[in-house]
């Protein structure tokens, strides 16, 4: 079965803030409960083209962390479509403890096999996919992410007419993917803005191998470093899901919006200027980061 769900409605929602220019979000996350956003579109392509070229027995491998969007995602993919799915996470002292993770139970629970790998091991991933490649010579090893060609081509579809009449485009960074896609497809006039989550110097030059195009900028938005949730992160986000009824994840889109506003405040944007950001999924993590953030006696994410 193909990955295809109905994509043609996505909403663009106006979050008004009474500053001197004008601000949106594209709601991705609405695409499905369990595959959305920018998960979606990066395994599009690989999922559909893989399955094209192997109908007959075909396995999925990818990466990811303890509450990865990417692994919870690529493990829905294989439940909606009945393709068994292998994920490598990183983390030995996991294998006895994902029972306890919400992300891994719900990955476990829609039929993905875990293997459980160290830290070190796990930053040696071109290693481990050339192993995994000659175990499994025909499944589709997807990248931690989901990031590659075929990615940066489903992002694409994250552009639309609609898209076309803003000036700043704004998504989240991990791997670079969405950002590339963004920057690779849209508009000569558009400028574009990375919000990074992560400390990866590399990011600049992975994204412009990818797009080849200069028209984007990174913005450092870890907020003390990727996975790392600050009570005013906890704030922010409880006070826009409250205000503009969007819920946002804490690890990519929260920390984006957030430094929007920041930059909003700043004077950042030009007067009148039209931004549009991208709610890029991911809100399975929430359940995660409230038992993290329960174990150290602060305020949940509602």
């Amino acid at each position: 079965m193909l990955l295809q769900f109905p994509t043609d409605n996505i909403p663009i929602q106006e979050i008004p803030i009474n500053k001197n220019v004008k601000l949106f979000i594209k709601r991705e996350d609405l695409i499905h409960p369990q595959i959305s956003g920018n998960k979606y579109w990066k395994l599009f392509f690989n999922i559909n083209k893989y399955l094209e070229k192997n109908p007959g027995k075909p396995y999925i491998i990818t990466f990811g962390g303890a509450f990865s969007n990417h692994i919870a995602a690529v493990s829905a993919v294989g439940s909606f479509t009945g393709i068994p799915t292998l994920g490598i996470v990183r983390g030995e002292e996991l294998k006895n403890k994902w029972r306890d993770n919400p992300t891994l139970l719900f990955a476990k629970r829609n039929g993905m096999n875990l293997q459980f790998v160290t830290r070190e091991e796990y930053r040696n991933k071109d290693k481990l996919t050339e192993f995994l490649q000659q175990e499994f010579p025909e499944a589709l090893i997807v990248p931690e992410g989901g990031t590659n060609e075929d990615a940066v081509a489903g992002v694409k579809m994250m552009l639309n007419n609609e898209t076309k009449d803003f000036d700043y485009l704004c998504t989240a960074v991990g791997t670079g993917g969405t950002v590339a896609g963004i920057s690779k497809y849209c508009e000569e006039n558009q400028k574009v803005i990375g919000f990074k989550v992560v400390d990866d110097d590399s990011l600049e030059n992975k994204i412009f191998e990818l797009t080849l195009k200069k028209n984007f900028n990174l913005i450092d938005s870890g907020f003390g470093g990727y996975g790392k949730i600050k009570d005013e992160n906890v704030r922010f986000i409880n006070n826009f899901k409250e205000k503009y009824g969007v819920p946002l994840e804490p690890i990519y889109t929260g920390k984006m919006m957030q430094k929007v506003f920041e930059l909003i405040d700043e004077g950042f944007f030009p007067e009148n200027s039209k931004i549009l950001c991208f709610h890029t999924g991911g809100l399975q993590g929430i359940e995660g980061a409230n038992l993290l953030l329960e174990k150290q006696n602060r305020n949940l994410i509602i």
